[in-house]
Parts: structure tokens; sequence; C-alpha cells
């Protein structure tokens, strides 16, 4: 006897996607992403989420969430069979139980000790029951996509809040050779040029470039709101001048007050913190709080263990490179100097507060210079919850290299500063620099190139 296929609206073969707690905890409106096809959700992936149901982090906000999401599209249904998701567009969704039918168990393979197996088993156990269908896993864990493939079950992350190609991510800026004798003569001379010369391709808001005619080289900025390119020269901000010509722009973009959101990406010792630390100093009186925060996430992913003392002693660890890099900035003025003076002030005074993003949710950022150090530790909902905190006159700027990431689940492609970058790349009031060369010292340089 043939077996029906089921079909979407579309026509196309409905397939069962079965999720694992790695995808929930990424994303909690995950079930409304995968169009009119199906979705089974392992009894033990609720008993994952029911651990992470409490907590002031996001994964424990996701898992709430989603609990919520199902108990109220549920109602008065029983779950252990399909259930229809409220939209036009959306499928069915069901809660697996656990049994051993079917000829191939993944926890004879891999033993009977982890979630992740009794997962894979429920993912057999759909095949089983629905030959007709694609049954696909979707996890974030890379090593669970690995042990379905080799039960041969289909297995694939999930791509949504992910950028195609991290290599044709928005750089910020351009260096071109040959530009036209006329618009360098006229950045030159006026400090103003025509965007026309430049061809619209190259045209993106708050793009900078590097122009050059023979052997005159100008630096300049499209300001999409005026249409026009600016002339962008040298730039220093509270004792901390542009070491190069992608810290020059990454300072111009912090220094504009009509840039409310700057990203700038870059590998260790590039500068990003420091400038944007320098920048938030030098329009202090613009903005009633100077905010710098960072996930709290340990190098290697490894916890430190109970630290004893208040809020601060325990957070201090995970805080010290941004207490670095303001010691930095102190230490380049005299101990009587005003500028020395004026920071400890701030500090004492909490104009300048340094606190883990745990605290973030919730609160309205008015009047704000907000610094978000390590961005690439964050998943593209955690960036949306962070920025939507922005109120009147605040400007946010996030830092990071997504090409070092000490999340679980997240990578070059998934980040939330990744997903930001490729998002706003052509916002009028948004600014993305990516800086290349090291500054920190000769040393730094060779473990960046070599190792």
């Amino acid at each position: 006897m043939a077996v029906k296929t089921m079909r979407t609206s579309s026509g196309k073969a409905k397939k069962i996607f079965v999720l694992d707690t790695s995808v929930i905890l990424y994303d909690s409106n995950a079930l409304k992403n995968f169009e009119e096809h199906d979705i089974a959700i392992p009894i033990q992936v609720l008993e994952e989420l029911d651990n992470f149901k409490k907590g002031n982090e996001t994964v424990n906000f996701e898992a709430r969430e989603f609990i919520r999401f199902v108990d109220t599209v549920s109602k008065e249904k029983l779950i252990n069979d399909w259930v229809p998701l409220n939209g036009r567009t959306t499928g069915n969704f069901k809660v697996v139980l656990h049994n051993q039918n079917g000829s191939l168990n993944s926890e004879t393979v891999f033993g009977d000790s982890k979630y992740d197996n009794k997962i894979l088993n429920c993912a057999l156990q759909l095949r089983e029951q629905h030959k007709g269908r694609s049954v696909i896993l979707v996890t974030k864990d890379i090593c669970l996509r690995l042990k379905a493939k080799a039960l041969n079950i289909m297995a694939e992350d999930y791509e949504t809040g992910k950028v195609k190609d991290v290599q044709m991510l928005h750089e910020g800026h351009r260096k071109l050779k040959g530009a036209k004798e006329e618009l360098v003569d006229s950045l030159f001379n006026s400090g103003i040029g025509d965007p026309a010369l430049l061809g619209a391709k190259e045209l993106r808001a708050n793009r900078y470039f590097t122009l050059s005619h023979r052997k005159k080289t100008v630096c300049a900025r499209y300001n999409k709101t005026e249409n026009l390119l600016e002339r962008v020269g040298p730039q220093e901000a509270f004792g901390i001048r542009g070491l190069n010509t992608e810290q020059d722009f990454a300072l111009h973009a912090l220094l504009d007050p009509s840039i409310k959101l700057v990203t700038v990406q870059g590998m260790a010792g590039t500068g990003k913190t420091l400038l944007a630390l320098a920048a938030a100093l030098e329009q202090r009186t613009n903005y009633r709080q100077i905010f710098v925060s960072r996930p709290v996430v340990p190098l290697s992913n490894k916890d430190i263990g109970y630290l004893p003392g208040d809020i601060k002693s325990k957070l201090d660890p995970y805080m010290q490179s941004l207490w670095d890099n303001l010691g930095f900035i102190k230490g380049q003025f005299k101990v009587t100097d005003k500028n020395h003076k004026r920071i400890e002030t701030m500090l004492e005074t909490d104009k300048i507060a340094i606190s883990p993003l745990a605290y973030i949710r919730g609160r309205s950022l008015v009047k704000i210079f907000f610094i978000i150090d390590e961005a690439q530790n964050l998943t593209p909902h955690e960036v949306k919850t962070i920025i939507s905190r922005a109120g009147d006159d605040t400007k946010i700027v996030l830092t990071g290299d997504i090409h070092q990431i000490d999340t679980p689940y997240l990578d070059s492609r998934s980040n939330g500063l990744s997903y930001l970058i490729d998002r706003v790349k052509d916002h009028p009031i948004a600014a993305h620099i990516s800086l290349e060369k090291g500054e920190r010292s000769e040393l730094a340089n060779v473990a960046n190139e070599y190792l």
C-alpha cells in the first residue's frame, strides 16, 4: 500500500522537525519558524526546560517563555498528539513520549545515561511511525547532530538568526584606489564630496572610505541623511588618539551624536573597548550615565566556583578587562590632573557603572552611553532585548570578536553581534567598523597572526 505524502499549502512535502533543548534556549519562538511543517518536542526537552526555568539569565527567560507559549497554545488539549499552532502559516506540534519501539535504539548504541540519546530515540520513533515523511532533528549541539547522522537520522542546525556568510559581513569601511581626482580634491579643499562620483553600489549609510588618487589619500564617511561624503581626519577622545585609519573611523562614529548604534568588531588588541570607553568619557556631559557591561561567561566556559563577598566582589573577575582599560585611560594623566580625578569622581558617584547584563531586562535606559563588551557571546534575542531598552538620547555600542566565542551553541554566524551587523548595515543611525590592525603590542600581534 502506497504511503500518502502530506503537503503544505504551497505543495511542499510536509516534514517533521524534532527540536532539541538547545534550540529552545536559543530562541523561545522557534516553533513559529518552520512554516507549515510539523514540530515534535521530546518529553526530555520539557524536563530539561524545567531545570532552566528559574533564574535571571536569558536562557531562564527563554525557557519560561517557551513553557508559557506551549501552555497557551495547547489550552485544554492533550499534547501527546498533534496540536495545531496558532496562525495560518504554521503547522502542528506534539510532545513525544519515549518508548523503545523499532529495531534501532540509540540508547543501545550510545548508552542510556543522557537525555540526548532519548531525544535521538524520539526521532527514530517518529521515523517509524511516519514512513512517508522526512524526520529532521534540529539542534545547536554539533555532537548531537553527528550522533544523529551516525544513526541515519537527518539533522541540521537552527538557522534562524544566522548570517549567510561571515566572509561577506559588512566591514564598515572600504579602501578605494584610483578614486576620481575631482572627488579627492573636493574632500581636501572643502571637506565634502559628491557621493555620485563613487558609484551607487559603494554607498551604504555611515560607510567609511580611504580614497586614493595618485599620491593623494583622503578619508571620508558617507552621510546618508544629507547624501554627501564628509572628510574624516585624525580623531582623539579623552587623551586616546586613533593609531590607525580604522581606529580613527571607529572614534568618529563613537563621537558622532547622530549615530545612536555603533558596532566595533576586531580581534584581541585592536582597541575596541578602549576606544569605546574613551569616547564615552569625552562625551560625559551629554549623558546621564556611562553604563559598561559584558556577558558573564568565563574563559573556556569553565566556572571559577563560589566567590565570597558582595556583588561587586563576585563580578570583578569577569569585569576585570573593563577595569584594565579604564585604568589605562587614567594612566594617560598625572595623579594631580583634573581628568584623573574626574574619572575617580565619576566612579564614586556611579556616573560610570560597570555591571553584568543579567540586570538589564526591565530597565529603560534614558540618556545613557551604553557599552556592551564581548557582544559575540550574546544571542540575537539577547541583543534585541538590550537595544529595545534604549530610551531617548541613549547611545549603544557593542564590541567583540565574532571569531572568539566562549558560549556553547553560538558560532561566528549565529552570535548576536554578527546578526546585528548584518541586519542594520544600511540604517542611517547605525555604524559599523571592523578593526584589523592590533595595537596592543608586537607580542600580541605575533599571537594573533601565528598561533
